[in-house]
């Protein structure tokens, strides 16, 4: 039995999960931590991973960028596993949370969805073969209170795409302040947000005379939420070291 505590548990994310562990006999919720601090379920919420009153086998985060120190912090200073499923991260954090990894298991990936990370393979082995003679693009919609622009989602499907590309492409935000044709070596991200879109993403490759696309749609939160509790019974017990999708289902 994994004892799972929820950072982010008042939030609309956190009691997806907390209804998902509900349901399952190989996990349990311990406890949540959020700033709300609201009492809806039969376990304890407190404000701050400190207060937690029994050190839980692993913490799942889907709170905001803003938590992240006093949760890494809590941590590494009671080796407790944590699978990072908040968005929205600094070049910084993200760094902060990579050499947490050297310390305890961490959990790491932009999306929680076994849908998303196998069309993010695709999209790899898609550029593979079009990639120089193909014009990419990356189309990403979600609701109208995200944050985040583009979504890491976006970012993560660019970066598995470079990753396989002979020439790296950069990634192009704002095309409507250059008046220039588009260059070859670019990705274009375009962000789209609008009522209760969950997710979707779309990958456009653009040649001549043809084009191919690869796309996601996320029709609820429940899906990345059951892949956050998958991460989460997989990592108990590992050892220190940065996870991610591939390795879960390896």
């Amino acid at each position: 039995m994994t004892n799972i505590a929820i950072c982010g548990a008042c939030g609309k994310m956190g009691r997806v999960i907390a209804d998902i562990i509900s349901d399952r006999k190989d996990c349990r919720t311990l406890a949540g931590i959020d700033k709300a601090a609201v009492q809806y379920a039969d376990f304890p919420v407190v404000t701050l991973p400190c207060e937690l009153p029994e050190k839980p086998d692993v913490i799942i985060d889907f709170s905001h960028p803003s938590s992240l120190d006093d949760l890494l912090e809590y941590a590494k200073t009671n080796g407790v596993p944590i699978v990072v499923a908040t968005t929205g991260y600094t070049d910084e954090q993200i760094m902060k949370i990579k050499m947490a990894a050297q310390s305890i298991p961490v959990f790491f990936t932009f999306n929680m969805s076994l849908g998303i990370n196998l069309l993010a393979e695709l999209a790899a082995k898609a550029a593979a073969v079009l990639g120089g003679q193909f014009d990419i693009e990356i189309i990403e919609k979600h609701h109208n209170q995200k944050i985040d622009a583009p979504s890491g989602t976006a970012i993560m499907l660019g970066d598995s795409i470079n990753n396989v590309l002979e020439e790296k492409c950069s990634y192009v935000y704002d095309r409507h302040s250059v008046r220039a044709k588009r260059a070859k070596n670019e990705i274009g991200m375009h962000s789209v947000r609008g009522g209760t879109i969950v997710g979707e993403h779309e990958i456009i490759f653009a040649g001549r005379d043809e084009v191919v696309t690869l796309k996601h749609e996320a029709y609820s939160k429940s899906v990345f939420a059951v892949g956050a509790v998958n991460a989460a019974v997989f990592l108990s017990g590992k050892p220190a070291g940065l996870y991610a999708m591939n390795d879960m289902l390896a």
